[in-house]
């Protein structure tokens, strides 16, 4: 069971550090009156998404693992790439949705798991960062109900 418990803590330590990636860029290249608040909200995000990462990273070290380097990364959101026109903030709003929605199910997974494992630090930690992705994924609810889709 702490096989699968550090195996989550890499994978969402992975994934958040791909997040900043993809919320950066994206908060760099849209263009748009109607890009300014989403642009802004990602910027703010990108803090609080490096800071999951280190606390996954600090729990994987806790646990007498580390967490994984850049050779071990493998790009898996293609849906947070940035659009080929840059005024095009529909996409990104979907994207996030996906990524958020990815991160909520790997959370849980991680509460599960931790819970099983009787693990509660873990399980604390999850929980936390699981409302903060659920807290991410309302906020872009809101953003996708302003614009109009394809």
């Amino acid at each position: 069971m702490a096989d699968q418990i550090t195996s989550i803590l890499e994978e969402a330590y992975l994934d958040e550090l791909e997040t900043v990636m993809n919320y950066l860029t994206n908060s760099i290249v849209l263009d748009g009156v109607h890009a300014e608040e989403v642009k802004e909200s990602l910027q703010e995000d990108i803090q609080e998404e490096l800071n999951h990462a280190e606390m996954l990273g600090n729990r994987l070290k806790q646990l007498d693992a580390k967490p994984p380097g850049s050779a071990e990364f493998e790009a898996s959101q293609m849906d947070l790439q940035p659009p080929e026109d840059s005024t095009d903030v529909v996409s990104v709003i979907e994207g996030v949705l996906t990524a958020e929605e990815d991160a909520i199910e790997t959370y849980r997974s991680l509460v599960n798991a931790a819970r099983e494992a009787d693990d509660p630090v873990t399980e604390d930690l999850a929980v936390t960062i699981l409302a903060d992705e659920e807290a991410h994924r309302t906020e872009f609810r809101g953003f996708q109900k302003e614009y109009p889709m394809n």
